[in-house]
Parts: structure tokens; sequence; C-alpha cells
């Protein structure tokens, strides 16, 4: 039996190589690593245990007899999406495995292999494997803990959110969602979707504000072979492409006049007619919409009907500015930054407390939105491992001029940013001061230390741990 060196990292290995002695040499430098290696010398079999058996790793042949290592990429994806594929190649094939890597496989080794290199890389992928399984752990945890399908929050105002989208989502009652540009209007009307027994039917979704009045009501509503220059063929429209599903209206308040009557009747009758068509169609369709707007200033104004209004919004949600729930921007940031870190294959550990209070403290006229660019400069740009105030994008350093551009808040220090971001850190964990200090990017007694001198420590308190 090969002496393995333990290995906090270590993990369960398939190894598919039809050369027997090269398939062992392979087993053995990753068994004295600590890892746990089968080998499959005949690529069939090798498929048949992927069926049966776990693996955190498959390290495979690219050239073989009867099965290739395409295809044995492919078959491990398709079973565990998780477990990362690393690809032996010869110099000629090199052009094939970087297409590989572009369909899922974590990396490749040339041939001839060097030891070292060999349990360097399968280290890599592990390591990868086990930060990927950690992030969807937490965003787990996060989400039965302060959201609901991606929308995330502890403050008062996305409880509430919360709450309604909980009620509504079985339901088949149409929504209005109002809120600013970038506060997560979609990810409210895909929620209620996923959530609904319309969840394995067509979600559509269409922007109202981006097409002029004749090539809207064709999206809607579809059309009829030359009904109008350029029609050469029938087309269905979004409402019948949602036919069972849910159809979401993006920028509803920018429909022109013409086209609210339109869908206040398919609305009324559940049916649509095609543009050059005298024929109704039946819909079964669950209509969600959004405004950035005010709709009751738009009726006011006579520019929206107000029949339709009161169509539209049997449930009405509103969703507060980022700048209205600041006690949310450190639980948002962690979730994002840990996502981004992942998608984008960056070995990321944390953000500094100093980064994390600017990040607090700005206004973000952008909203959820921006914040998640923001923080996608940053994990993209880092150099470390570590996410700290040179990572930030310039127009939200504090150095810049708190213009009302900047969006920065007025009036607030830095030390005051601190004890608020402190404080609400603790409420997001209900005062758990392991999991507070860890979404910090700080040691436990840093944080009593901290507690201390903005008078947060509990009478009760003694001594730091």
């Amino acid at each position: 039996m090969t002496e393995s060196t333990p290995n906090s990292n270590a993990g369960r290995i398939l190894i598919v190589e039809d050369d027997r002695p090269q398939a062992d040499a392979v087993a053995e430098t990753l068994e004295r690593a600590g890892h746990a290696c089968i080998v499959a010398t005949e690529p069939r079999r090798a498929m048949e245990i992927l069926q049966k058996d776990n693996f955190d790793l498959v390290i495979t042949d690219l050239v073989m007899h009867e099965v290739g290592g395409m295809e044995i990429l492919r078959e491990t994806k398709r079973i565990d999406p998780g477990t990362e594929v690393i690809l032996i190649t010869g110099h000629g094939t090199i052009e094939t495995a970087v297409q590989a890597i572009r369909q899922g496989a974590y990396d490749y080794i040339t041939k001839p292999l060097n030891a070292s290199e060999l349990r360097d890389r399968a280290a890599k992928a592990l390591e990868h494997r086990r930060l990927v399984r950690r992030t969807t752990q937490l965003e787990r945890q996060l989400e039965e803990r302060f959201g609901f399908e991606g929308i995330m929050g502890q403050s008062a105002a996305i409880r509430r959110v919360i709450d309604i989208c909980r009620q509504i989502a079985p339901t088949d009652a149409t929504v209005l969602i109002e809120g600013e540009s970038g506060t997560g209007k979609e990810l409210i009307a895909k929620a209620l979707h996923n959530n609904s027994p319309r969840k394995n039917q067509n979600f559509v979704a269409l922007n109202c504000a981006a097409l002029s009045e004749g090539i809207l009501e064709s999206e809607l509503f579809g059309h009829e072979k030359g009904a109008f220059t350029g029609a050469v063929a029938g087309r269905k429209g979004r409402f019948e492409h949602a036919d069972d599903g849910t159809l979401f209206l993006d920028e509803v308040g920018d429909m022109p006049a013409a086209t609210q009557i339109k869908l206040l009747r398919v609305i009324e009758n559940g049916e649509i007619v095609r543009v050059g068509s005298n024929e109704p169609r039946k819909v079964d369709v669950r209509l969600l919409s959004a405004t950035n707007r005010k709709l009751e200033d738009l009726v006011a104004s006579g520019t929206f009907r107000e029949d339709l209004y009161f169509r539209l919004k049997v449930v009405r949600i509103t969703l507060p500015p980022l700048r209205e729930r600041p006690e949310d921007i450190p639980l948002l940031a962690d979730y994002y930054w840990r996502r981004l870190a992942d998608e984008h294959g960056k070995r990321i550990t944390g953000i500094t407390p100093e980064a994390q209070r600017i990040l607090s403290a700005y206004g973000w006229p952008g909203n959820v939105r921006e914040l998640i660019n923001c923080l996608e400069t940053m994990v993209v740009l880092a150099q470390g491992e570590t996410l700290d105030l040179g990572n930030l994008p310039a127009e939200i350093r504090p150095a810049q001029p708190a213009a009302p551009s900047s969006g920065i808040q007025p009036g607030i220090s830095l030390e005051n940013a601190e004890r608020l971001l402190i404080k609400r850190t603790l409420q997001a964990t209900e005062g758990n001061r392991q999991q507070a200090a860890q979404m910090l990017g700080i040691g436990q007694r840093t944080l009593y230390r901290k507690l201390k001198q903005y008078g947060l420590a509990q009478p009760t308190d003694g001594a730091a741990p």
C-alpha cells in the first residue's frame, strides 16, 4: 500500500486511462498526496462507475480507444456538474483540450506528465470544488435565513417584500412591481414565477420602453404573414409564447395608449388577436408588470389608463432603494463577492472592514445592480485574496468630492460608518460575534475592542475571548 501524506483537501479521484502503467503512475502520485484514487482502464467501465459513485475530480486521457476524454467530460458534467475534470493530452491535441475547458473542464495537463505539476493541478481543482461547495452552502443558508429566490436582505422593508412574495407566489394574481432602476424588479418577477404552479412553463419578459408602438404590438400579440412590410411569415407573440406560463412586462408605464387598450382587452377576455388577423386566440398567462415611474401620476396626467392601472395592481409590491436599507449592504456584498469570485475563478477570502465601510456609506444611485457591478470590478481586478480600498472603483472612493453625482451620503464620517456597519452586522447575525467578525473580515478580539470603543458592548460583557 502506498504511504500517503495527510491532506486537509484530499479528494476522491477517478482516473480514466487505457494505458495501465500510465494510470498506475498517476494514481500512485496522487495517493502519495493523500487522495483516494480509483483507476478505470476501460473508458466504458469508467462511465458505469460515474453512474454509481461520487467523485470530486476526474482525470482522464483525452485520446483513448472506444471512448474519448470529451465523452467522459460530458458524462461527468451530466451526472454531477460540480465534479471537476482534468484532461491529459499530447501536444497535438492541446487545441481540443482548450475547447474542452470551454465546455466545463477545469484544466488540462500535457504529456509527458510531471509528478509535481500533476499534484499541484489536482490540488487546485479540488480547492475550486471545495470553494464552490462552500459558496453554494452559504448561499443556501443566507437564502433560508435572509432571502427568497435571490432576494436578499434583513431590513424591515425587504422582509415585508419577501413575506408578500411568499404569500402570492402560489397564486395567479396579477402583480405590479414598483421601484427605481436596479432594485431587482425582474428578480422579483422570476421569483414569483419559480415558486408558482407555472414554474415548469415559460417565463417571458418584454421591455415596453425599448420598442415603438407597431413593433411592441407585434411582439406582444404576434402577427400574420403580410400584416406589414417585412412580415414574410406568421409569428407568435409573447402572450402566445408565455401560454400556461408567466409574462413579465417591464417599464409598462411607457406603453403607448393604443397598446394599453389592447392589453386591457387581453386581461379582461383572456384572448389575443394577432396583428393583421381578426381571429381571437385563447391564452392562459399570469401577468406581472413593473415600472420605475409612478403610475398614479401617469393616470392623473392622462397618459396611462386608470382601468388598466387597477387591473395591473391587484397586488402591488414596492421595492425600496438600497440607500433606504443600508443595513442590507454587508449581507448583499458578502453574498455577491463570493458568487462573483466563483464565476471568475478568483480565490478571494474576504473583504477588509475599511472597504466594507465605504460600501455601506455610499448612496448607490444605481441600487443593487450598481453594487453588483462594483463588486465584480473589485473581484476581477483583485491581485490578492482580500478585497480592499485599492480595489474600489474610483467613483465611490472617499477621496472623491461628495457631489450629487457621486451618490456619497454627505456628513457621515468613516468612524460613524464603521459603528453603523458593526451594529447592523450584529443585528443581521442576531448577536453572533463569530459570524459578525467573519462577515466584517476582522478577528473576534478586534470586534470586541470596536464594540467597547463605540459603546456597543453589553453591560454583561466580560473579557475578550
